[in-house]
């Protein structure tokens, strides 16, 4: 069962309402983990815009539009795939926030010494900036995927502490690029 902090989780919330805005997400590891945790919160209608599963790599390419080249360049479980998931979600859900995530919170991905299971990779845009982040979790599968919610919650929280904290390592976003 995947049990997340909830504070942080719950500040992430208060923030999105308080400044009027909303958030969707692009899901491939977590497996919809964290569009229910935010799902789950007192009036998630107000910054709930929805979620994306796209656990298979196919899906990422069907549904959001993934370049299969990118895919099997960098594999699904990479920055690059996860920036792109995030990017093309704002073409499919209007929303403030965008945010993706993929990984390997168990083994039969694309690990490697490099990268071992519980990496995980998440990409949050927002303000026509994106922000890559890696991660290295251990644990369960579980205790994987809740440390990754906990940690997109603090991450954004920052972000909507300091509007210009997240920082634009790519440059404008266009779906397309």
């Amino acid at each position: 069962m995947i049990e997340t902090d909830s504070v942080a989780i719950e500040q992430c919330a208060k923030l999105l309402k308080d400044h009027q805005l909303t958030i969707a997400f692009a899901e491939s590891a977590t497996g919809g983990s964290l569009t229910s945790t935010y799902a789950k919160l007192p009036n998630a209608g107000i910054f709930l815009r929805g979620g994306i599963i796209c656990y298979d790599a196919k899906l990422k390419e069907a549904l959001l539009g993934v370049p299969k080249s990118l895919v099997d360049q960098y594999s699904a479980e990479s920055t690059e795939v996860t920036q792109e998931m995030a990017v093309r979600l704002k073409g499919l859900i209007n929303a403030d926030v965008h945010v993706a995530v993929t990984g390997l919170p168990s083994a039969g991905g694309s690990e490697s010494p490099e990268k071992p299971v519980g990496t995980m990779f998440y990409s949050i845009a927002f303000q026509d900036k994106v922000t890559n982040c890696k991660e290295l979790f251990t644990g369960t599968s579980d205790a994987i995927i809740s440390q990754t919610i906990e940690q997109i919650g603090r991450t954004i929280t920052k972000a909507l502490i300091n509007r210009n904290n997240l920082q634009n390592t790519t440059g404008k976003l266009a779906v397309g690029d």
